[in-house]
């Protein structure tokens, strides 16, 4: 009898933390997973990754362009490769919107990741897997942190230049706005600050910095004036001048970025509203000077951003061509 207890009490325990598990992870998306390629194509990694290099060695600057395709694709009706998609008759695609136009990049690199993954294993990948992994690699090469990256998303068969516009947050968003459009998405005020951090590679143009190297009074003096020198005050003159986000630590992944924004050298209006005197200062302060900690929340939070609203099953399509619709 005690024995028959005992073993109902182990299998109520049991049960118990298999339902809080489950419902811990309740906001995560059962229909991908890390091993979705396993045995179709178990040559994907390294054939990616592979290509993602050579791209980093001839431009360092490239790493920053794939991982912001990755944001800016997730950001817009989910995370399913329609940035990539040129214009059609049938359709206005996301590379001409607002936040994308004469910034976004790396297309090219996309493309001959994909055509390099055909090779090893035809009709089977998706352009926004490919997206995600070349992401992850990306912050792995310049030095950053790693993670499992989440598999099985199909490709849209559509694009929304107005969908971009609206739904990438703006370079002038102030926090609260910042704080709702992730929200939106199912990110938190954590994974908002912790991905924002990804801005600790890359570079902005002068159109992106102007207004605030000029008229805002929450910057350091001297790094304003610093960076006045590659951005006239005159609109149109200079606007595609390029200057790294993190002027300390370009080229590497890691936690200037937030060392950057507690001495007021924040470079664009957004990145400094993170710490601003609101609700996200002490979480920038521990990233400041815990790297481990932004490491581990920078992780966690592309995977949630990998979540958002995938296409699966049947639906979508695994393209061809990244760039056009099969």
């Amino acid at each position: 009898m005690a024995s028959s207890c005992s073993s109902s009490m182990i299998t109520l325990a049991l049960l118990v933390l298999v339902l809080g598990t489950n419902t811990s992870s309740a906001n995560a998306n059962p229909t991908l997973h890390t091993n979705f390629y396993y045995s179709s194509c178990p040559k994907l990694f390294d054939t990616v990754k592979r290509t993602v290099e050579s791209a980093i060695s001839k431009e360092t600057r490239m790493g920053a362009s794939l991982l912001r395709l990755f944001f800016h694709d997730c950001f817009v009706n989910g995370c399913d490769g329609s940035i990539l998609l040129d214009d059609t008759s049938s359709f206005t695609g996301e590379k001409n919107a607002g936040p994308n136009r004469n910034s976004a990049r790396g297309f090219e690199v996309i493309d001959q990741i994909k055509s390099a993954v055909e090779k090893v294993c035809p009709g089977v990948v998706s352009c926004a897997d490919i997206l995600a992994i070349a992401a992850r690699d990306s912050v792995e090469i310049l030095r950053g942190p790693t993670w499992d990256v989440k598999l099985g998303r199909r490709d849209s068969r559509t694009a929304s230049q107005s969908a971009a516009n609206n739904g990438i947050p703006r370079p002038t968003s102030n926090l609260n706005q910042l704080i709702s459009r992730f929200n939106t998405l199912g990110l938190s005020t954590k994974d908002l600050v912790a991905l924002s951090g990804g801005h600790t590679i890359g570079q902005a143009r002068c159109t992106t910095f102007r207004a605030r190297i000029y008229n805002e009074s929450n910057i350091d003096s001297s790094f304003a004036r610093m960076r006045q020198s590659r951005c006239p005050r005159t609109s149109g003159s200079g606007d595609n001048n390029l200057a790294p986000i993190d002027f300390a630590t370009p080229t590497f992944f890691d936690n200037h970025y937030f060392k950057n924004l507690i001495q007021k050298k924040g470079f664009i209006h957004s990145d400094q509203e993170l710490f601003n005197g609101g609700s996200t200062d002490s979480l920038v302060g521990t990233y400041s000077t815990n790297p481990a900690s932004f490491f581990a929340d920078f992780s966690a939070a592309m995977i949630r951003m990998g979540d958002i609203s995938p296409l699966t099953g049947s639906r979508g399509e695994i393209r061809e061509n990244c760039r056009r619709v099969n």
